[in-house]
């Protein structure tokens, strides 16, 4: 029997951060502050005004940021002050996931008149990368 070390690197530990994928906190980071049982954590947000409140596993997203040596069952003073000090607030802003949920967001609350704005600038580009191709082909030639 082997001993290779796991590729698996999202682990359900305090300190963790998380993405809340349900509820009227949809969308927003928290952190694990207690381990309740197999199913569910204590998380707590209060730099993103997620309320502190038992959370099923299935409905959070595990991130790849953890905020270390946050003791067992923190309390908001204590997240807080954490969650600020790591910058994951920042990290998480600067990431393509969280940019690729924006503008998803975008996309979803634009309206017609927007995505028509939208239609006629991607006419406009299609045409003049159009001439511009047909312009250096006829140089080239």
């Amino acid at each position: 029997m082997s001993s290779q070390p796991s590729t698996f690197k999202r682990f359900v530990e305090v300190g963790r951060v998380v993405l809340v994928n349900d509820g009227p906190s949809a969308g927003k980071l928290a952190v694990i502050a207690e381990i309740i049982d197999h199913n569910r954590a204590l998380i707590d947000g209060p730099s993103t005004s997620v309320a502190r409140q038992a959370f099923p596993y299935r409905k959070l997203i595990l991130t790849p940021y953890t905020i270390a040596k946050l003791p067992r069952g923190a309390g908001s003073g204590a997240v807080k002050k954490a969650f600020d000090k790591s910058g994951v607030a920042e990290k998480w802003a600067a990431s393509a996931w969280a940019k690729k949920l924006e503008a998803r967001q975008v996309r979803k609350e634009a309206t017609d008149f927007d995505r028509f704005q939208i239609m006629l600038a991607k006419k406009q580009r299609r045409d003049a990368v159009r001439k511009a191709h047909f312009k250096e082909r006829k140089a080239a030639a």
